[in-house]
């Protein structure tokens, strides 16, 4: 039984080993069919390994080459940015040099040609003569009345615009003047013969222009129009702004003005805080003769709403009241003072002109316009400094020794206006009514007595700065 038992036993044994065998046979053929599907797999990841390390060696070659090119261009750049920098200063120098000598050439020649239309500029006005008179003839209006004291008693020649003829107690009187506006000229075509004379102010000239004439005949019309027509006050105050505009580049301006007004002798500023206060007119201390006005407000200017806020407080206090020629007949003597100082920045040249704008108060025959008392003194005081105008006028043509400037407070403040270094345009305002004719005649009676008189050559008023050579000064 034993050794049955124990051969059963062993055969169960044998059994087993054998599965056993089986088993690890069948599990070595599996190991090894797995190792070898994953040596496949290793073994083409190695080759693409490979291959990826041929493409990466001439990449990598490339980027060394670069690297040690960059090393050198490193190493170098120091000595080629000195290189570079001393090029680009001798290039520099060099262009600046020729801007330099091109900008020399063109100052000369902008000094030459500044110089050269300032005279000629100054050879017409000296031609044309220091002192021009113009003509102005108003329309006739409803004021005039009808019938035959209101039909016109002035004729212009066809052929002639500086010719004017006026009849008077039957007989025709000519008249020749600088030139003559018929009633239907625009104020632009005035002011298209002023403009000349406004702007040798921003050249450093003194210039004053008056209107002159009979109460009612439009003189202030013709100095400040209207809102929608405005006359030769605005129009050349915006001539001022437009110059100084176009010379901003080389020139700086300042433009200033001042309003005033003589009544019964009286100076007044009608700018100031108490315009009834009366100003007194000065010598300057510094010693060069000048004349100015000691209190009289002066305002910048930059545009034209400083401009309109200016001649809306002037208007305001000058003084205005009615007689039998005038419903609101000016009473004084209105002065805009325009003063316009510059600086060539180039040359160091400053320039200092002053532009009077002058609306005298209207003459009259004190029998016509039917005043007394008070204005009855106005009209006298207003006729006694137009004969002292009158008066001095008649001394520069005569080349007298003594001009009777102090005579009126008007010719006293015009006198640097009047003499012989300035420019003067009168204005001569006349009615072409017939009840008018006899101020008519007088009014051209004294503008041919003005057009008569030769001031001397003009001079411009100019300080040079500091220049740098004497070819600058020269």
């Amino acid at each position: 039984l034993y050794e049955a038992e124990l051969e059963r036993a062993h055969g169960q044994m044998l059994e087993e080993m054998q599965a056993m065998e089986d088993e690890k046979n069948r599990a070595i053929e599996e190991a090894f069919s797995r190792a070898q599907v994953e040596m496949r797999a290793v073994h083409e990841n190695l080759a693409g390994v490979r291959t990826n390390l041929l493409t990466l060696q001439p990449a990598l070659r490339t980027l060394t080459n670069d690297y040690n090119s960059l090393k050198r261009q490193v190493r170098d750049f120091p000595l080629l940015l000195q290189e570079t920098l001393r090029s680009a200063r001798s290039e520099i120098g060099q262009a600046i040099e020729e801007v330099n000598s091109a900008n020399r050439e063109l100052l000369r020649k902008y000094r030459r040609e500044l110089q050269l239309r300032k005279k000629c500029h100054n050879e017409l006005v000296r031609l044309k003569g220091n002192i021009r008179v113009f003509g102005r003839v108003r329309p006739i209006t409803k004021e005039d009345g009808v019938g035959a004291e209101a039909a016109s008693a002035v004729t212009f020649d066809a052929d002639d615009d500086a010719v004017l003829h006026l009849s008077h107690k039957g007989k025709q009187v000519s008249f020749e003047l600088d030139k003559v506006f018929p009633p239907k000229a625009t104020q632009e075509d005035v002011f298209r013969e002023v403009q000349a004379l406004v702007t040798s102010c921003i050249d450093g000239y003194n210039v004053c222009i008056f209107a002159y004439g009979q109460t009612g005949a439009g003189k202030t019309y013709t100095m400040e129009g209207t809102a929608a027509n405005p006359g030769i006050n605005q129009r050349a105050l915006r001539l001022l702004f437009a110059e100084v505009r176009g010379k901003a580049a080389d020139w700086d301006y300042a433009i200033s003005v001042s309003v005033a007004e003589i009544y019964n002798e009286a100076l007044r500023d009608l700018l100031g805080k108490e315009p009834q206060e009366k100003l007194e007119i000065k010598l300057c201390p510094d010693g060069s003769r000048q004349l100015y006005v000691p209190g009289l407000t002066e305002f910048r200017v930059q545009s034209v709403e400083d401009i309109n806020k200016v001649f809306e407080l002037g208007h305001v206090n000058r003084a205005t009241e009615c007689t039998n020629l005038n419903e609101r007949s000016s009473r004084s003597h209105a002065l805009l003072i325009v003063t316009v100082r510059g600086l060539d920045r180039s040359t160091g040249l400053r320039t200092a002109g002053k532009l009077n704008l002058v609306d005298l108060a209207g003459s009259e025959r004190v029998g016509r316009s039917g005043a007394e008392g008070s204005r009855l003194r106005e009209a006298q005081h207003i006729n006694k400094s137009l004969s002292a105008l009158g008066d001095v006028i008649y001394a520069l043509r005569s080349r007298q020794g003594h001009v009777p400037f102090r005579n009126s407070k008007l010719t006293y403040l015009l006198q640097d206006s009047l003499s012989g270094d300035s420019k003067t345009l009168m204005m001569v305002q006349v009615s072409p009514a017939e009840k008018n004719s006899s101020e008519t005649l007088c009014s051209l009676k004294f503008a041919e007595r003005v057009r008569s008189v030769e001031l001397g050559p003009v001079s411009r008023k100019a300080e040079l700065g500091s220049w740098p050579s004497q070819e600058q000064l020269e």
